[in-house]
């Protein structure tokens, strides 16, 4: 891999010309993230491609990039990112660049004065109304307070699962919070994503395959690109250079009505505001993740050292403020979000040689595993039309 760090300048007309003779790659890829490194990978490896990666950042691995701060601490710049998967094509992929760290994820989440286990589980509901119910009498008791009702928005999904007084301590106000609309105009698949559990299950996952890159998600990545075909472009907004370098094929992993200059009218996104704050003490909390959904104007607050597993003596954390104006983080899935996007999705169809990846090329929540398996996805279908 070499990557160059200074940005394209358009030179005069002879230059351009000349570049365009002398220079060609058979895919330029925009985005460094998990998609776009996947899809460099496996096509400098099994098709002997050329590949530029172009990124507008300062460093590869898109979201999942992590680093040392200056304290010796291991964060994550952009939020946590916990790995897990049931694709074994997907966990096997990705071990040929790292070895793991074994991590089972726990979230506590801060209501009523108490720190509660989450997803809601036996031991939730125990701990939060001072019981001792069993599996069995915990269906009886959320059974009591279920409504029965269609299943239009992510409200419905939860309060058909467990009523409205946990949909009101658990859910209401983090949803608010992290979409900046209620639940009631989110899909459903928003909630459904947090499952209920009738045991005494702690983990937040349920995933065959979980752990951290033993390394860090940068030098996974950076062992991902570490190949003479593929060249990385950092400091580099396409904008700015598609039209100065000569490829075959675009793979786009940007925000897909970006690509299109907005014409159908921006699609919404949500981004986050991370406060870093380095304590000098080992720990600052019990696990990873503390959500607040009920209190403060962040989210949650994040303290990776129990997911990397790192002994130092100083410790980070870092507070999520969820926010509407910054990088795109999550697409918001709304209904007239959709809709939207299936105009932009039909504009991408009438392309050729021009490919659509990722969370936001594909404006769908997508997990790292999910993001991976779409890019290797794609790879499959282009190695098929013999590109």
């Amino acid at each position: 891999m070499r990557v160059e760090r200074g940005r394209i300048r358009s030179g005069g007309r002879r230059e351009r010309s000349r570049a365009r003779r002398l220079a060609m790659f058979d895919f330029l890829i925009v985005g460094a993230g998990l998609s776009g490194c996947t899809l460099a990978e496996r096509l400098a490896n099994e098709l002997q491609a050329r590949v530029l990666v172009v990124e507008k950042r300062s460093h590869v691995g898109g979201n999942a990039y992590d680093a040392y701060d200056d304290n010796g601490v291991l964060v994550h710049k952009y939020g946590a990112h916990l790995f897990h998967t049931n694709d074994w094509e997907v966990y096997g992929y990705l071990s040929q660049f790292t070895e793991w760290r074994f991590y089972m994820h726990r979230v506590l989440t801060w209501v009523d004065g108490q720190l509660l286990p989450f997803p809601i589980s036996l031991e939730t509901l125990n701990q939060l109304y001072g019981l001792s119910l069993t599996t069995e009498e915990m269906e009886a008791f959320l059974a009591r307070r279920r409504e029965s009702r269609e299943i239009n928005n992510s409200e419905d999904m939860i309060i058909s699962q467990v009523g409205r007084e946990l949909y009101e301590k658990f859910f209401a106000n983090y949803t608010l919070k992290q979409w900046g609309m209620p639940a009631s105009e989110l899909e459903p698949e928003v909630c459904a994503r947090v499952p209920v559990r009738f045991n005494r299950d702690l983990h937040y996952f349920a995933d065959r395959y979980q752990g951290m890159p033993k390394q860090g998600y940068t030098r996974m990545i950076e062992r991902m690109l570490a190949h003479p075909n593929i060249k990385v472009l950092l400091n580099t907004d396409f904008e700015e250079i598609r039209h100065l370098i000569p490829y075959k094929s675009l793979i786009y992993t940007g925000p897909i009505d970006e690509y299109f200059h907005h014409k159908h009218g921006p699609l919404p996104y949500r981004s986050l505001r991370f406060e870093f704050e380095t304590l000098d003490q080992e720990f600052f909390q019990p696990v990873c993740v503390v959500n607040y959904p009920n209190h403060f104007d962040y989210t949650r607050i994040l303290e990776m050292k129990h997911a990397t597993g790192q002994q130092c003596r100083a410790t980070t954390i870092v507070r999520e403020y969820p926010q509407a104006q910054g990088e795109p983080f999550y697409p918001v899935p709304a209904r007239r979000n959709s809709e939207l996007y299936r105009k932009y999705a039909a504009e991408a169809e009438g392309l050729t040689d021009v490919y659509f990846v990722g969370r936001l090329g594909q404006y769908r929540y997508l997990n790292m595993d999910q993001a991976v398996r779409a890019a290797l996805d794609l790879f499959q279908r282009i190695r098929a039309q013999g590109r």
